[in-house]
């Protein structure tokens, strides 16, 4: 049922020709058990939708907005939208706009100003268009100025268009009007819940209750205290501490609805549509007092009018205009403070021999001068709905505690469609938003029961995360707790007082910590989907770090940090590897510095005392010779300590006059490893099959060898060098003890972790078939041996009952047992270069590619950032052959080329941009081979003159690189 009062002179009421004004609601009953949904009105028109999707119109028709021929006195169907199922409408003065449930936008009617997006601006459109530039964006939501649009994409992008003379686009101070959608970059980060459109000005409403307004404010209409308009959004500080959950624009006024139902007006009062029983201008927010004391649940604007609902009376209150009967309250003249709307409360329409029929308020409508007012039905004695709330965030939802929480598994798991979904995100967000700041954990990690939210466990609210699928837990985290994370680190510094800026923001990351947690125990998305990418944009890493790095060390700091006492670092996985390295870095600088300037200190102490022998240098400096590598670099890094590992480090070739610029340092890590990794010594097998290196059982070097390898790793990752080391992932998942898997077995020796997959999954007689005991057979030089895994394995026999034992024993003895003084050797050098508290920000694949950098190539990328030398540039000829071919070459043969060039066929953590190419010209004839300087990543290569000889020559000097081939 629909309750219709105000103009209908144009037949926007969709009631006939009969009159002019309706002065009190009066029953249209044209769409009488067809489901209404919703109605959009416009200045002179109507848009009504229906739950199945289709979309009638009535009213003015002068420029095509009704979007058919048949006459506006009565609602005719929009037969151009048949094969759309529509999901949302809005109207401006002479156009209208659709949304259907793929996100597409529709639009037709007036276009002079550009409102209708279609990238020209044309003086009417009488069919339904598709706004072709939003197709790529799924929307959610339109609203229609008089000459200007907004649409909010699901995925929180705000985009405008249309007329911009009083910056009503929010698009900066002088930007025209604009024919086709543009996005609103200035909101960009903010999560939005609403939007709204006034005459000439817009307001957007965050998640978090945050008000955004720009546009036209000659009355004061954006609530910024002034008059004077607003080309970019501005925050809407008075608003701030009120919670609002609804936005309503008139033509030159606004509304906004608070969560406790308070309603505050201001803007242009002329006609009494502030409710302030005056007709003054209110250039600030004020709350409106006649209604102080009611709870309002719902409230929409007209042109020069404002109705307000009380669910408690059922009664809806209007004031403002009412030349039209805009009012409904049956009276003429104007209204300065809120009157009850006549014939409009719950009632029930029946006799005695049927059950009645109960009318409740379902939502109102308004714009232009004419309103509309739809009814819920129910029957008598069923429980009537819930009070609607028009905001999501407030909208009642069932509570989750421990005895509801079966019936929320059941829903999830029996509902195809996505409303389920949408109601767990709604129950999470509002939560988030308005009692996150309250949500305490206990020294187990369970959530501690909120008293500030009634109903909701979240104790069940962890268990119900563990209970999501993939999809809704993947929603929940994109679309919720990074929103908001990203959302307090870009716009919460300039719309919250620092104190709840800090408390907001520590309570979003813990509840993010705690989905984190839960991703842990079920997997449900891979580690690097809680990454912000751009992190290192929103904050400053390295003072984020070094206040993470004074607390952990129990400093206190002289001054209060600027962002608070949050500190990004406690929460890593949120850092992306770019971000971490970042981190490492200031690590590694800091305690360079700190060693350095202990080296200084010491130095001034000595010169003091007169005692300048005992100075000490500020620099690892290690003198070594090319022919006895490895014994010199033992002798050299014997002789220092801890700290002195720390500095930073300069290698001197005996011999040799060449100053360390970072060259030197690189050749010395590629040519001691090399030789450290020779098979000769024995110190590791390689896989043939995976091509993989892990610590030999059976060795016959010293030990401090280990070390000695532990102490280059570490120092190559303290001096920002990528070194070629064919190391599974699991060597760096013990540095970070986490505990190896089948998995690492599996990427080691593949056929052997295939096999014991098989013998787990296995349903026939284990023991028959493959007749295995808990002892595995190794052969050293010749010699076979038994190794139990267990003690008395030999006479175990594997079957069903302890074949998952067997599989965690070999495990244990390939990667821990059999290895265990080798392992222990090569990670306390290591960790005494890189340990501490650093690295528990590091998960294992992120700290390997420190080490031996990733394979995320993008070749355009190192073309753009080669440079030339000699005779050649990026215009040469050769250069441009070079390239050619380079491009032409496949995958593998790229990587040829990297690992011939770099001495890595990986490139840095930081990616393409960092790794900086040099190609040189040489005088050479052209049969002659390019050459690589590999530690300054450097070509030689004569000028070819054909494309084949290049391509040869290129190939040949690739394929016979045998590895570290330095110049």
């Amino acid at each position: 049922m629909m309750l219709c009062w105000g103009s209908s002179a144009s037949g926007q009421l969709g009631i006939g020709a009969s009159e002019a004004s309706v002065f009190e609601p009066r029953s249209c009953c044209m769409f009488d058990g067809r489901g209404l949904k919703e109605v959009a009105c416009g200045s002179h028109h109507s848009l009504f939708l229906l739950h199945d999707g289709s979309v009638y119109a009535s009213g003015s028709n002068s420029c095509g907005q009704l979007g058919h021929d048949k006459g506006g006195w009565r609602p005719e169907l929009v037969g151009a939208l048949d094969a759309q199922k529509i999901a949302g409408v809005s109207c401006g003065q002479a156009h209208s706009l659709v949304v259907n449930e793929q996100g597409q936008v529709f639009a037709w009617g007036a276009g002079e100003g550009g409102q209708l997006g279609l990238g020209a601006a044309e003086e009417a459109v009488r069919v339904p268009r598709l706004i072709k530039k939003l197709c790529e964006h799924r929307i959610s939501q339109v609203m229609c100025g008089k000459q200007h649009c907004i649409a909010l994409s699901k995925d929180g992008q705000l985009f405008v268009w249309g007329e911009n003379s009083s910056g009503q686009l929010g698009l900066g101070k002088g930007e025209p009007s604009t024919l086709s959608p543009q996005p609103l970059r200035s909101l960009c980060g903010i999560p939005l819940a609403q939007i709204s459109a006034g005459g000439d000005h817009s307001f957007a409403l965050s998640l978090s209750g945050a008000v955004f307004g720009w546009g036209k404010n000659s009355a004061g209409q954006l609530g910024l205290n002034d008059e004077q308009d607003r080309a970019v959004p501005c925050h809407i500080k008075f608003l701030r501490s009120q919670k609002v959950v609804y936005i309503s624009c008139g033509e030159e006024h606004t509304a906004a609805l608070t969560k406790e139902g308070g309603l505050f007006t201001f803007g242009n009062g002329s006609r009494g549509q502030l409710g302030h029983d005056s007709t003054r201008n209110e250039p600030l927010p004020r709350r409106v007092m006649e209604l102080m004391g009611t709870e309002v649940s719902q409230i929409a604007c007209g042109r020069h009018h404002t109705l307000a609902f009380v669910p408690s009376t059922g009664l809806v209150y209007a004031f403002g205009c009412n030349t039209q009967g805009q009012l409904g309250t049956g009276l003429r003249g104007n209204a300065k403070s809120p009157l009850p709307v006549r014939n409009i409360q719950p009632l029930c329409i029946g006799n005695t021999h049927t059950k009645a029929e109960c009318y409740t308020i379902g939502k109102i409508h308004s714009g232009g001068d004419h309103n509309f007012l739809l009814l819920s039905t129910t029957k008598e004695g069923s429980s009537c709905p819930e009070d609607f709330r028009i905001m999501n965030t407030t909208k009642s939802i069932a509570v989750i505690n421990s005895e509801s929480l079966d019936s929320w598994r059941m829903k999830l798991h029996d509902n195809s469609d996505s409303s389920i979904t949408n109601d767990i995100i709604l129950l999470f967000s509002s939560t988030a938003c308005w009692n996150a700041s309250f949500l305490d954990q206990s020294d187990d990690g369970h959530f501690k029961t909120n008293p500030k939210v009634p109903g909701i466990d979240f104790n069940a609210v962890r268990l119900l995360f563990e209970t999501l699928m993939k999809p809704a837990f993947a929603r929940l985290l994109e679309q919720m707790y990074k929103s908001i994370v990203v959302f307090l680190l870009t716009g919460g510094k300039a719309l919250l007082m620092p104190v709840f800026l800090e408390s907001y923001t520590s309570a979003a990351l813990r509840l993010l910590e705690k989905l984190h947690k839960v991703n842990l125990k079920v997997h449900r998305v891979e580690y690097n989907h809680f990454y912000i990418p751009d992190i290192s944009r929103l904050v400053d890493i390295q003072e984020d770090y070094l206040k993470w790095f004074l607390r952990k060390a129990d400093i206190k700091m002289r001054y209060p940090p600027v962002q608070g006492s949050v500190t990004l670092c406690a929460y890593p996985f949120i850092l992306n590897a770019q971000a971490k390295t970042t981190v490492l870095q200031t690590d590694a600088e800091l305690q360079m510095q700190m060693a350095v300037s202990g080296a200084n200190l010491h130095n001034v102490f000595m010169l003091l005392t007169m005692e300048p022998l005992l100075a000490r240098n500020p620099f690892l400096v290690l003198h070594v010779r090319r022919n006895l590598l490895v014994s010199d670099a033992l002798r050299e890094l014997t002789v220092y300590n801890d700290v002195d590992l720390k500095k930073p480090l300069k290698v001197i070739f005996d011999g040799e006059e060449a100053v360390d610029a970072g060259g030197v340092t690189k050749e010395f890590f590629l040519l001691l490893l090399k030789e450290l990794m020779d098979p000769i010594y024995g110190m590791f097998t390689q896989y043939s099959e995976s091509n993989l290196l892990w610590f030999s059982d059976k060795c016959f070097v010293e030990h401090n060898w280990f070390h000695l390898i532990g102490i280059i790793c570490g120092l190559a990752i303290y001096n920002s060098t990528v070194v070629d080391l064919h190391f599974p992932l699991v060597l760096y998942k013990k540095l970070l003890n986490v505990s190896p898997t089948l998995d690492d077995l599996k990427e080691l020796s593949p056929t052997e972790g295939r096999s014991l997959q098989q013998l787990l999954e296995y349903e026939g007689d284990v023991e028959e078939t493959f007749c295995l005991n808990f002892a595995i057979t190794r052969e050293y030089y010749g010699i076979t041996e038994v190794k139990e895994l267990v003690q008395g394995g030999k006479t175990i026999t594997v079957d069903k009952t302890n074949r998952c034992d067997c599989t965690r024993s070999l495990i244990q003895y390939v990667f821990s047992d059999s290895v265990q003084e080798q392992y222990s050797a090569f990670s306390s050098g290591f960790l005494k270069v890189c340990g501490g508290e650093i690295l528990s920000l590091f998960q294992p694949s992120e700290l390997m590619a420190m080490v031996v950098g990733n394979n995320n190539y993008n070749w355009e990328e190192m073309e753009k950032n080669a440079s030339y030398k000699g005779e050649f540039s990026a215009s040469h000829p050769t250069v441009k052959m070079f390239w050619e071919v380079f491009h032409e070459f496949p995958l593998e043969k790229k990587k040829q080329f990297l690992l011939f060039l770099t001495g890595s066929d990986r490139i840095p953590i930081h990616g393409m941009a960092s790794l900086r190419i040099v190609i040189q010209s040489t005088a050479a004839e052209e049969h002659y081979l390019p050459v690589a300087h590999t530690c300054y990543n450097m070509l030689d290569m004569p000028c070819y003159q054909t494309k084949e000889t290049l391509r040869h020559r290129l190939t040949q000097a690739v394929e016979q690189y045998e590895g570290f081939s330095l110049v």
